[in-house]
């Protein structure tokens, strides 16, 4: 028992130390390590499952709507950054650069993939020259660094995984119908897969993608308080088209640029679905994405040992062969460390079994998202285990859901919103005049950045929280990751 106890105080309390509870849960349940490079982890097995997972339900939507999956170089030329301005001024601050090789200076210097945009656009120049090749829509699965001066595994790393997407249409009503076609197959993929409650809404002009027309983005709230833009959709317009001469043919025989967008989202999900839903004993994982969905636990004294295996083993086919991620444990630990293990590890179900179940035909079923106890027949394992995935996701999202509302306060001014956010963690939603000089001011004063600004705000706000104009837009701000 004393070893049980000891377990669970190895994870630092979040009212103590959210950050520090972060780090033990992660390191704790082995989804990273951290590598010898600075701000680069390794994902660890159970880690990299999760994204694996989140891979390979995101891609299945993109493929239903139409994309298909390219791969283009790591290393992308100085000169294609100079050929877009805004773009290579955004990110220039996070360059790492190549300038030698095989014991030789380059001739032109190489910039280590921090987006593609630049290199995709130098591609569509070739590859489109009529109508008939548009919409050309393609996604790219990789890796990309950006050397950030604050890290935070998954969250914020020097290397990161991600997908991104890359389009071309014939013009801007096309472009900007694929631009909020994937921002909303985000919000579905983050609520219905990741259990996770987002705002939608668009960005304004200073926290906008760095050569981007108009961004849109997902924000989710930490248990923290804090946000985590969890998905950005780009539209374009014809900047990148201009900065590398993409062209086509029109209907009209005529030559036109194209109108691209761009969206992405990364590994930051992982860390995003971890603060939203670990709590003090560790991880809780949504069921579509957690490596076990299912643990069973043999019970009982070695005597019973042979018969009760005997049942865990017939079970454990059954819902191996429904699809359901199932493991067992048997190894020779008692119950109550197993039980303390995976609730840390976030697996969502947990399966009991011992010679008195055996006997009543019987098995507990816990959840790991409220520690209820549920006794149901054997014989109906896999369907009872099938509705109970489907009812922690819903708790687990309602249970964000409801933390999110709550801790999402309306402010008039910015007096009001200091004194909110010293009181209590969370977002505020306030009236902007659309003045970068007052957005700078609330960033200044408050530490807070506008998240979005929300299509369906809680409340709308009619003046500006620092100067009381007008307000042209009711924001949501924010402190983030």
């Amino acid at each position: 028992m004393s070893k049980e106890k000891q377990f669970v105080k190895e994870i630092t309390p979040q009212q103590e130390d959210f950050s520090r509870w972060y780090i033990d849960v992660i390191s704790k349940a082995e989804l990273m390590s951290y590598s010898p490079v600075r701000g680069c982890i390794v994902f660890r097995p159970d880690g990299y499952e999760i994204w694996e997972l989140i891979q390979r339900q995101l891609d299945a939507r993109f493929k239903e709507t139409g994309h298909r999956n390219a791969y283009f170089p790591l290393f992308i030329p100085e000169s294609f950054f100079q050929k877009e301005k805004e773009h290579v001024e955004g990110f220039n601050p996070e360059l790492p650069w190549v300038t030698e090789a095989a014991g030789e200076k380059l001739e032109e210097r190489l910039a280590i993939r921090p987006t593609s945009e630049t290199m995709i656009g130098y591609m569509y120049e070739n590859w489109i020259q009529s109508y008939r090749d548009l919409p050309l829509l393609i996604n790219q699965w990789a890796n990309v660094v950006r050397w950030e001066k604050r890290t935070m595994p998954f969250l914020r790393t020097t290397e990161f995984l991600w997908q991104e997407g890359h389009t071309a249409h014939e013009d801007e009503a096309d472009a900007r119908k694929e631009t909020m076609l994937m921002l909303e197959t985000y919000r579905e993929f983050a609520e219905n897969v990741l259990a996770l409650p987002v705002i939608v809404g668009q960005k304004t002009p200073s926290e906008k993608f760095a050569g981007a027309v108009d961004t849109y983005s997902i924000e989710a709230m930490m248990k923290d308080g804090k946000a985590v833009q969890a998905g950005t959709s780009h539209y374009l317009g014809t900047n990148f088209a201009q900065a590398f001469d993409i062209k086509f043919l029109d209907r009209e025989n005529t030559q036109q640029y194209v109108h691209t967008t761009s969206w992405g989202v990364s590994t930051r999900l992982i860390g995003a679905l971890i603060m939203t839903h670990g709590d003090d004993r560790g991880l809780i994982l949504p069921p579509k994405v957690a490596p076990t969905q299912v643990v069973m636990i043999p019970i009982g004294p070695p005597k019973t040992r042979e018969q009760v295996i005997a049942k865990v083993d017939e079970l454990f086919s059954q819902l191996k062969k429904a699809g359901i991620r199932v493991k067992v444990d048997d190894r020779d630990q008692s119950p109550g460390w197993k039980f303390n293990e995976y609730e840390m590890r976030g697996v969502p179900i947990r399966v009991e079994l011992g010679p008195r179940d055996l006997e009543n035909g019987q098995v507990v079923l816990v959840a790991r998202v409220d520690g209820q106890k549920r006794i149901v027949a054997a014989d109906n394992i896999v369907e009872e285990i099938e509705k109970l995935l489907v009812e922690v996701h819903q708790r687990m999202y309602d249970n964000a859901k409801a933390f999110l509302e709550s801790h999402l306060s309306v402010v008039d001014t910015l007096d009001e919103m200091k004194a909110r956010l010293e009181a209590e963690r969370g977002f505020v939603l306030a009236g902007w005049c659309g003045s970068a000089a007052c957005e700078k001011q609330v960033k200044d004063e408050t530490g807070a950045t506008s998240r979005n600004i929300p299509f369906e705000p809680k409340e709308t706000k009619h003046t500006c929280l620092v100067c009381g104009e007008k307000a042209e837009h009711t924001v949501v701000f924010g402190k983030s990751y």
